[in-house]
């Protein structure tokens, strides 16, 4: 007994997360991807050798997985799951499953399209889609399987990528290691809020007189006209709907909202809020824009905000994603008023689709950054679905601050877009 516990713990030291080939940088850019998890290293190709078996003997049964791949160009690349490998015979359905590569310091994630080929689970070296094969035919090789010549259970590739950009088509591995992902406890008793907020309803209603008896520093601005910003199904429509909800007393719903794959939002819309059925317009205007979409010509036209951001786009303007916003040449020009300009950006983010964003949607976010950043306009960022992004917060929504996975979403919002946060007030 003595004999095999010491060989236990030998094998245990084998794998000891300090033989890991990630920098403790690149491990944090990839906790981000994750939430807030442990990496316990499970398998490593140059230590336990490109074997199949040598893999199964380790990573079979070990939960969710990270697998990730070191080419000899410097390429760092690989795949999730948060399925067991089991060596079952089964296409795996794990709409969790994605692939990712380093772009520099961060890793940019490529989010899986048909959940029911995530992967093969057979008694071969991990696969992703019926695409992607890691240690192929147990060599330090990294293969790709075009179109879906496997895959006889879906007619579309599980993940859209290309070998250049993944691995910049070198195939040659010097490394492959597979981690164990292990969600650390979002929250306990001991845990300080890493942020400060007093959930009783007389700071409710505190907050509500702060927002009714707002005045805008300059007096020829009666009320602060605040855009929203986002891709599609982020929340932009029901955020205000929520807002309008809060001071009318009871649910409306004057803003169409829902989960459509495209912008339910279609036109520029400028809402105000009023007091209450019979009460004064409060002193601000939020105002609603089309969706950003990823595919080009499609959602809310870059082009288009410097116009909206310039005041020069009327309430109900219809959004034409093939052309960006032009003044009717047929009324006399005039330069907008400060009152009818943009005074606040809000970028709507959902929580649940962080770390999945598209890089072209990405790229669209960055470059409206950059424009309201050169007219010095401030700018903040409104997270929603928070409750859908950690379980523990739909319990109980005052656990929000508490919650170390939505605090790395936070980050996440930072590191991957730019977009200052600040997580400690």
């Amino acid at each position: 007994m003595q004999r095999k516990k010491m060989h236990q713990r030998l094998k245990n030291l084998s794998v000891a997360p300090q033989t890991s080939s990630i920098t403790e940088e690149q491990r944090k850019q990839l906790c981000a991807l994750l939430g807030d998890v442990e990496l316990s290293l499970l398998y490593k190709a140059s230590v336990h050798g490109y074997q199949d078996s040598a893999f199964h003997q380790r990573c079979d049964h070990q939960g969710p997985t990270l697998l990730v791949a070191y080419n000899h160009s410097g390429y760092i690349f690989g795949g999730y799951t948060s399925v067991d490998y089991t060596q079952s015979g089964q296409y795996i359905t794990d709409r969790e499953a994605f692939l990712f590569r380093f772009q520099g310091k961060i890793p940019v994630c490529i989010k899986i399209n048909s959940e029911c080929s995530a992967r093969y689970d057979d008694t071969g070296m991990p696969s992703f889609g019926e695409q992607l094969f890691f240690c192929y035919r147990n060599q330090p090789v990294v293969y790709h399987q075009g179109g879906d010549v496997f895959n006889y259970t879906a007619r579309v590739n599980a993940f859209n990528f290309s070998p250049a950009t993944l691995y910049g088509n070198d195939t040659n591995l010097r490394e492959c290691e597979v981690y164990k992902v292990e969600q650390i406890p979002q929250i306990s008793a001991k845990m300080t809020p890493w942020r400060n907020v007093l959930w009783t309803a007389n700071r409710r209603a505190q907050l509500m007189g702060l927002i009714r008896n707002y005045k805008p520093l300059v007096t020829s601005v009666s009320r602060v006209r605040i855009l929203m910003i986002g891709p599609v199904g982020a929340g932009k429509s029901s955020f205000f709907n929520s807002i309008n909800s809060i001071f009318m007393g009871r649910i409306t719903s004057k803003a169409m909202s829902g989960s459509a794959g495209t912008s339910l939002t279609t036109q520029f819309r400028t809402y105000p809020v009023k007091d209450g059925r019979e009460g004064k317009p409060l002193p601000f205007v939020l105002c609603d824009t089309m969706g950003l979409e990823e595919q080009t010509g499609a959602g809310l036209d870059i082009e288009d905000i410097s116009s909206i951001l310039q005041g020069h786009v009327p309430d109900r303007y219809k959004f034409n994603p093939m052309a960006p916003f032009q003044h009717n040449e047929q009324r006399v020009y005039r330069p907008a008023s400060l009152q009818e300009k943009i005074h606040c950006v809000v970028y709507v983010i959902d929580a649940t689709k962080i770390s999945l964003m598209s890089s072209k949607v990405e790229e669209k976010l960055a470059s409206i950054h950059r424009r309201v950043n050169s007219q010095s306009i401030p700018q903040i960022v409104l997270m929603t679905k928070v409750d859908e992004a950690c379980p523990l917060v739909e319990k109980d929504l005052q656990s929000l601050y508490l919650s170390s996975y939505i605090k790395s979403k936070v980050r996440g919002v930072r590191s991957s877009h730019g977009l200052f946060l600040q997580d400690s007030e």
